[in-house]
């Protein structure tokens, strides 16, 4: 008799465990916002959702009517880590993500030189919208999407903020400054309630133009891959 019970248990749990009991069972609610099992809280899910409507809401920007898509973000929300670029090109544009194109590839090579990768990282730009024929934003571009970039960085309260190329840099820091007096430092700033350990680095596609410059970019990789967080 012990064993024939012993023996139904052991076929209801193999069957529990195949139909995945657990999870139909499971009380936790469902983060909707998973990518790669990246699971954020719903403060943060609801704020980065407010965010993004935002920008898709704002009004009298040609660069929104000649847009594809939206270019929020790609990563980890969770990451202490965030790289913020200028603008989305025309590969970002037909896909939605920031980084896809030749320079996307040089930028994940860049990550993995300091053993990170894009399950590490939180990505996004200071624009959202590609401009046309991919030139640099104007200043009255960045002045109207430089609220968002803000509070983006907020949401994401990153530990380490890597600004890549002067669009990002003279958007967040200041246009007092040039990219090559202030790369390889850090400066420790705020945005709205987050305190964050800034560098500026090259934007990748200047170093795919400039390669003679991927030593001066190494040096600042060097250096996030020891900061300590």
């Amino acid at each position: 008799m012990i064993k024939k019970i012993n023996s139904k248990t052991i076929k209801l749990l193999k069957y529990y465990n195949l139909i995945n009991f657990n999870l139909i069972y499971n009380n936790k609610a469902i983060n909707r916002f998973q990518k790669d099992n990246f699971e954020i809280s719903e403060d943060k899910l609801k704020s980065l959702d407010i965010l993004k409507k935002s920008i898709i809401n704002i009004k009298n920007c040609d660069l929104k009517k000649q847009a594809k898509n939206i270019v929020f973000c790609d990563g980890n929300p969770k990451s202490k880590i965030m790289l913020i670029g200028e603008a989305p090109g025309a590969n970002e544009d037909l896909e939605g993500l920031p980084f896809v194109g030749r320079a996307g590839i040089l930028l994940d090579k860049m990550l993995k030189s300091i053993n990170l990768d894009r399950k590490k990282v939180y990505i996004s730009n200071i624009i959202n919208y590609r401009p046309p024929d991919n030139r640099r934003p104007t200043d009255e571009e960045i002045k109207r999407y430089l609220p968002f970039i803000t509070k983006h960085i907020e949401i994401i309260n990153p530990k380490i903020l890597v600004l890549l190329g002067s669009t990002a840099m003279n958007a967040l820091i200041g246009n007092e400054v040039v990219i090559s007096k202030m790369r390889g430092k850090w400066i420790e700033k705020k945005f709205g309630s987050c305190k964050t350990s800034v560098i500026v680095t090259f934007h990748p596609a200047f170093l795919m133009r400039q390669p003679l410059q991927k030593k001066m970019a190494w040096i600042d990789l060097k250096m996030i891959r020891d900061k300590k967080i």
